[in-house]
Order: C-alpha cells, then structure tokens, then sequence
C-alpha cells in the first residue's frame, strides 16, 4: 500500500483553461481556473486519504508556484509554493522516500498542437525533444520521479498529452479534462472532471504503474524562438550550437539534463 505520494500541480491542462490571461495571478478572470487547480488538486488529495495515504506532499508548480489555495485541501497534505531555484524545478521536494507521483493539470508539449497553451516549460522555445521526441513537462518530470525510483502513477491534463502517456511511462493511469482544436479548448463539466480525477486517484493507488525504465543516454535538442537565445545557451558546459536556433546536449546521467535544461530555459 502507498503511504507517501508526490503530487506536481499545473494550470494549462486544468478543466476549461483556454486562455493566457487565465492562467496569470494577477489577472481577475484567473481566480476561477486557481480555484479549479485547486479543486482537482483537492481530489488526488481527499481519494489518496481515503486509499490510506497519510503522507501528501503537493508542489504548486505554475507560474509564481502560488495559485492553489492551500485552505482547501485537507490538513495532512503540505504544500510547496514558490521556487527552490533548482533545477528539480516542478518536482522539488521529490526524494527516494515517495512512493507514487500525480501530476494534475499538465498540458501538451511545445510544438504540439494538443492545447491552445502548449508549450514546454516556457514559451522562450518552439520545441524541446529528449532522444528525438517531443518532451512535454510530463515527460521531463517523470523521468526525474524515475531517477529517483519514483513511479508516475496518474496524470490529469489535455487529450492529447493523456493519449501519449502510456508511451512514456506505460500502466499510467489518465484522465483527459480537455483536449484543443485549433486555438480553442474543448472541455468536460469541471465538476466531472474533479470526479473523474477522484476515481482515477483511487486506481492508480490499488493498481500501481510500475517505474518506468529510463534510457541510458539521453540527447537533448532546444529549438529556441531567437537565435540569440541558442548562441546564449551553447555556452552551457557540454552544450552545443547546432543550427542558428538550435542547441543541443548529451548526458548518461539524468540530473545533467534537468541542470542543462534549467539554465538555458
């Protein structure tokens, strides 16, 4: 049985999000979608007490890391707001010690067109690929969970991020609250939604997916929207220019490419 779970919370792929400003703090028409991350936040949380979980960890990993109202969650889940400045980024806090991994809210990868606001960890590049694929926020973050012998166990987000789980960490349980078509979102009843991520909760905890095997290389390319940004980036230690736009990097180690990947982005 899990005891220690490790959830990563996002705002592009939370029920009915369509719009930039909606994701910003210091917009009013994004109190409503704060409170939805919330709320589904909320739903990993209140199933994973009632599977017998008694150790929550939650990290606020959109923008300032302060849109989850921590007053709605239930009193044994801590919460992480802000930034550790590391380059475990979405995931600090992780360690050996969590059994299981949630990420909630996440979004297709940049150069996707699964989500209006698809993009990978911010919208400075068009595209990030980690050994020839396209790598979406969930796939840098569960490789790290991976690292350290931690599962990904459910993922919540847009269709086409949830369709393309299984590839990446296969036995993970899904559940798709939205999925874009063109530059709008088409989503569930945000009210589904929190249910369906309360149900999916309480199965990925009784059927856990087993710990992805990670590559033993791993080759990173970034494919900036300036070329200055790509020149600024080759002068990472190991990193090299490899077009006017375009840098790239290798490493056995994974903690190597989460360092690069927090410097240059």
């Amino acid at each position: 049985m899990i005891r220690k779970l490790y959830v990563s919370a996002d705002i592009e792929g939370v029920c009915g999000i369509a719009d930039w400003k909606e994701t910003n703090i210091g917009e009013a028409q994004g109190a409503y979608f704060r409170e939805q991350m919330t709320r589904e936040v909320a739903a990993v949380c209140e199933s994973a007490n009632a599977a017998g979980v008694t150790d929550i960890f939650v990290k606020d990993a959109h923008g300032s890391g302060r849109s989850i109202d921590p007053s709605m969650l239930p009193e044994n889940v801590r919460i992480m707001r802000a930034w550790t400045r590391d380059p475990w980024s979405m995931m600090a806090g992780i360690d050996a010690s969590h059994e299981g991994a949630v990420f909630v809210g996440y979004h297709s990868a940049g150069g996707a067109n699964g989500n209006p606001l698809a993009h990978t960890m911010d919208t400075t590049n068009l595209h990030v690929t980690v050994n020839g694929q396209l790598a979406s926020e969930f796939l840098i973050n569960a490789y790290s969970a991976a690292s350290l012998g931690v599962p990904a166990l459910l993922l919540s987000g847009d269709r086409q991020l949830c369709e393309g789980a299984g590839g990446i960490c296969p036995g993970v349980h899904t559940v798709a609250v939205s999925e874009g078509l063109g530059n709008a979102s088409i989503s569930i009843h945000p009210q589904l939604a929190c249910r369906r991520i309360r149900e999916a909760t309480a199965a990925a905890l009784a059927e856990p997916a087993p710990l992805l095997k990670l590559p033993e290389r791993f080759s990173v390319s970034i494919l900036y929207r300036e070329h200055y940004l790509a020149h600024r980036a080759s002068f990472f230690p190991g990193a090299r220019e490899t077009g006017p736009l375009e840098v790239a990097f290798e490493s056995g180690n994974w903690f190597d490419v989460i360092r690069f990947l927090y410097f240059v982005l």
